[in-house]
This record gives C-alpha cells, structure tokens and sequence, in this order.
C-alpha cells in the first residue's frame, strides 16, 4: 500500500468520504420522490420525467469518460475538492432554476460533476484501504445512501411540501460547504500514482486517450464493466418511478412518502455495514450472489404490486433498499480490485461513466416502457420489472469471471 494510515485515521477517511458521497447520492435520489410535485409544477409527463433523470446520469457518463483522460495526472485530493466545489454550485444553480428546459441544463451540470466525485470516491477507496477490508470500507461508504434515504430525502420532502420544490437543492449546496471544510483537514495528499516508478509508463503515451485505450485493452476491466452496467440497469429501470408508482398506482399519500425512505433508509444504516463485514468474512463474490439471488424477490414485488396499505408498500420497499444497496457494497468492492492499480483512477472514471451510462439508459428506457392513463395511472410496470430481473441475473451469472488483482496480492503476503 502506498499510505498506511492509522486505524483513526482511516476511520477519519472513510466518514469524510462518505460525508461528500452523501451529497451526491442525495442530490441525485431526491429528483425521484420529487417526480410528482415536478410533473405537478412544470406540467410534463412520464416520458419528460425520464429526461430529467436521465440527464443527470448522461452528463455524468460524458464526464467519467472525460475523466478517464486526465484523473490519474493530477493529484487526487485537489482534484477531488475542486471537482466536488463545482457540484455544489451546479446543485444551487437546479435550486435557481426558473423552468423545466433551464433545470434541465442544470441537472446535467450537477450530474457531470457528481459522477467525477462518485469515481474519485472509489478510487480514494482502492487507493488507501487493504483489499482484507475493503469490502467493510464500502460498507462504510454506502452508509451515505442510508443516511441520505432515512435522513436527506424526508428532509428534503418536508422542505419541497412546505416552502418549494427548490429548498432541496439549496440545502445540498449549502451542506457541500460543510464536507469541503471537513475533507480540507482528513483527507490526505494521495500522489503516490504521479511517482518515478509510474511515470515511465505515463511518458510514453502519446495522447490523452492512452491511459484509457491501456484500461479498455485489459480484458477483465471490460468484464468488470459488463458487470457495472448489469448491476445498475437492474436497479435504475425500477428506482426511478417508485415514488410515482407508489402515488399514482399502490395509492399512498404523498406526505406518506418520507416513510418509505425513512423505513428503507433506517435499515440499510444498520445492515450495509454488516454486509461489508460479512462479504470481508465470507468471500465477496460468494456474498454479491445471495444478496443478488435475494434482491429479485422486491424486484418483483414492487413491480406488480397493486393497491395496497402503507404498512405492505413499506415491507416492499424496505427489503427493496436493503437487498438491492446490499449487493453493490461487495459487488463495488469486487470492481474496485478488478482494477490494474496503477490505472486505478482511469478505470474507476470509466466505471462510473458506465453506471451513470446505465441508469440513464434504464431510467429512458423505463420511461418509454411506462405511460399514464386518464386517471393518472402508471401502466406497464410490471414490464419494467421483469426488464430489471432479467439484468439482475445475468449479473449473477458474470461476477465469477472477474479476477480481482489484489486478491492476489493479498493470498501472496
């Protein structure tokens, strides 16, 4: 390892990390249970709800790939603080937008920026944590999308019912402030892939692209891509349209909302880092397969559910989250270290490029799939969910062809 840091230290690490991940993740998975009052305030339909989610996950699949070009010639904890600046001023400009084409624009903004933070994240991860504990550390790191699920969005659902859809994203912005103070003083300098014995190899390209051509040469970096982009289609063709499903069709209220990801958000606090620690224990591939294996059943269920009281929608729901974030914490640990190290940086820009690639693509896909009839209704569902099944198991059946290089290293020490 390149920096060996105190068990305080990587603690101190792990939690600024997370603290910036969870105002990206935030800013991101607010937009879905704000669908109804968006649809509601700029009169657009399922289909333009779709661009607007999706624009966020292109933007930042264009950015990861822009990325890949140039992440690993800088040093990691500037580049991260300035791109991670960038998005909190791109998530104010969402909360000032004056109209749907203007939020638009922007959204594609903050999710340019934030798919470049969701990657240095992982790769600060790859970097700094020992692969025996890796699996933990995403634990640790998913912990934010639990806190933004149980904590941010009912918050920011209370806002958007109480003053305007806009608060949300102005209390985003305000708490990027907060992490960037915090990450100045924890985060430490990470140059170690700027050194002699890398740049050689760095001299010898010829052009921006080199480094990422290098990494798409590799043929378990393209296996652990595949993968990405099976996990995440699996998952983003349905998260989108919960809340309006749930809304329009199962016939919760939508002050009920906060609830669910109250629910969700409360249990996958307690298990992802249980998971992490199981997957460490227990083999990660072996763990990514039972959570897997395990995730189609909400799959299904929220799918095809009909209408239903609040207390069976909040069981769907709940093991939704648990199972379906409970998969990614090993399954991120496994493309983490499916990574040449010193082309680490390169190749975690492009794995987000291709999870933001898929949820975009899922999320376009599933808007097209979906419609709603005279009475507001969302048909087709059901369809979306046997899509995101489908994608779930043939993600199942490829993990095993993924080597992870510091597996490895880890059995030879």
């Amino acid at each position: 390892m390149p920096h060996t840091l105190t068990p305080q230290r990587e603690r101190y690490l792990l939690l600024t990390l997370s603290g910036m991940q969870f105002s990206h993740i935030l800013d991101f998975m607010i937009m879905m249970p704000l669908g109804p009052i968006l649809m509601h305030e700029f009169g657009i339909g399922t289909h333009q709800f779709g661009f607007l989610v999706a624009s966020y996950s292109f933007s930042a699949a264009l950015a990861g790939v822009l990325a890949a070009t140039f992440v690993d010639k800088f040093e990691r904890k500037r580049l991260l603080l300035t791109v991670f600046a960038l998005f909190g001023l791109a998530t104010l400009a969402c909360g000032l937008s004056p109209s749907y084409a203007t939020l638009l624009i922007a959204r594609g903004l903050a999710g340019a920026f934030g798919g470049i933070i969701g990657a240095m994240v992982q790769t600060l991860v790859g970097d700094l944590i020992p692969f025996e504990r890796r699996a933990t550390a995403s634990g640790v790191i998913s912990a934010s999308f639990s806190l933004s699920t149980v904590a941010g969005v009912p918050l920011s659902l209370w806002l958007a019912n109480h003053f305007q859809w806009r608060a949300p994203f102005i209390l985003i912005a305000c708490s990027t402030v907060l992490f960037l103070i915090v990450a100045l003083r924890h985060l430490p300098d990470v140059r170690h892939h700027l050194s002699p014995s890398t740049g050689s190899g760095q001299a010898k390209r010829a052009h921006p692209f080199s480094a990422m051509f290098e990494v798409l040469n590799d043929a378990n970096h393209l296996r652990a891509l595949i993968f990405t982009m099976l996990i995440l289609f699996s998952g983003f063709t349905v998260i989108p349209y919960i809340t309006v499903y749930a809304v329009s069709n199962v016939g919760i209220s939508l002050h009920d909302i906060p609830y669910v990801y109250l629910a969700g958000g409360a249990a996958t606090l307690i298990s992802s880092r249980l998971i992490g620690r199981w997957a460490d224990a227990a083999g990660k591939v072996k763990i990514y397969r039972i959570m897997a294996i395990f995730a189609t059943l909400p799959l299904f269920a929220v799918t095809q559910i009909g209408a239903a009281p609040l207390w069976v929608w909040l069981i769907c729901t709940t093991l939704f989250f648990v199972l379906i974030s409970g998969r990614m914490i090993p399954a991120m640990a496994i493309i983490t270290s499916a990574a040449q190290p010193k082309l680490r940086g390169t190749f975690m820009s492009l794995n987000s490029a291709t999870q933001q690639l898929a949820s975009g693509l899922a999320a376009t896909l599933a808007g097209f799939i979906t419609t709603q009839n005279a009475a507001g209704q969302i048909i087709g569902y059901d369809r979306v969910g046997y899509v995101a099944i489908a994608a779930n198991l043939l993600a199942i059946a490829f993990v095993t062809r993924i080597v992870m290089h510091d597996q490895r290293k880890a059995v030879r020490l």
